[in-house]
């Protein structure tokens, strides 16, 4: 499982978007990293200057989504589905898909999900619990 600090990750962003821009070749990490940065061209402007936005903050009283943790639960999701777990979670993206007739749709509604059940983890100080996101999956689907 891929667990970068803040600044890893932010950079892996930096880098794959700089080597993209100059033709070369990328990690595997790095390739999974552009097709997100691809479906996202409202953060082509920051990609290219790492100077102002490698440390920059982003707290929820800004009220603007943070592109760096955006981009890294598209990355969370992709590698959730690559070995179907939490288990079922496969079958679950499978039916939002079929809701919402688009992968990117259905990505944010499991975003969502992912998101509730961190908060909830550390609101209560616990573990992530995956029967909240499971659950929350399964509202989003009906």
């Amino acid at each position: 499982m891929f667990k970068p600090s803040r600044v890893q990750a932010r950079q892996l962003f930096f880098d794959t978007w700089q080597k993209y821009r100059q033709r070369e070749i990328l990690s595997g990490m790095e390739a999974i990293a552009l097709e997100v940065i691809l479906l996202h061209p409202e953060y082509h402007m920051l990609l290219d200057d790492p100077g102002q936005y490698l440390d920059k903050d982003y707290s929820p009283e800004m009220g603007v989504t943070n592109p760096f943790l955006h981009m890294s639960m598209h990355i969370a999701i992709k590698e959730q589905l690559s070995i179907n777990q939490p288990t079922g979670i496969c079958e679950r993206f499978e039916r939002l898909l079929k809701k919402t007739g688009h992968e990117h749709d259905a990505t944010h509604q499991m975003m969502e999900c992912l998101a509730e059940m961190i908060w909830q983890a550390q609101r209560n100080k616990t573990a992530p619990d995956a029967t909240i996101y499971s659950d929350c999956l399964d509202r989003h689907h009906s």
